[in-house]
């Protein structure tokens, strides 16, 4: 399983990059991709919106299963990769390079409470 040490992750399969002007570049890990199969479509939040930590804010759907896509910390919505809407297996053939939507946190110490990769490893271990 591929997990890059440099990201945050979640339980429910999100991964987290920190970017340098504050912002959270988010997107789905391989682990997720791989179990959901070849993705078909993808809903991302708007742009502007606001989310809560937990929160539902976009949905991937594979020929398999339909999944939401939760809100790791709390922020506003400041970017969509429309790429991906466009071509949704752009996810499967790298999860980790192409990214969902990126949100400017309200609060960085929230990101305290996400997984290093040995966590996020141990998480999906006991699936």
């Amino acid at each position: 399983m591929d997990l890059p040490a440099d990201l945050k992750y979640t339980a429910s399969h999100e991964w987290i990059r920190s970017e340098a002007d504050g912002t959270l570049t988010i997107g789905i890990t391989d682990h997720a991709q791989e179990a959901l199969g070849d993705l078909v479509f993808i809903e991302l939040p708007a742009v502007g919106r606001k989310v809560k930590a937990g929160e539902v804010c976009a949905v991937v759907e594979s020929v398999k299963a339909a999944s939401d896509i939760y809100a790791p910390v709390s922020g506003e919505v400041s970017a969509t990769n429309e790429q991906v809407v466009a071509s949704p297996e752009m996810v499967n053939a790298d999860a980790y390079g192409n990214w969902l939507y990126k949100l400017r946190p309200d609060d960085i110490a929230e990101l305290a409470s996400l997984l290093d990769a040995a966590a996020y490893a141990a998480v999906v271990a006991e699936e």
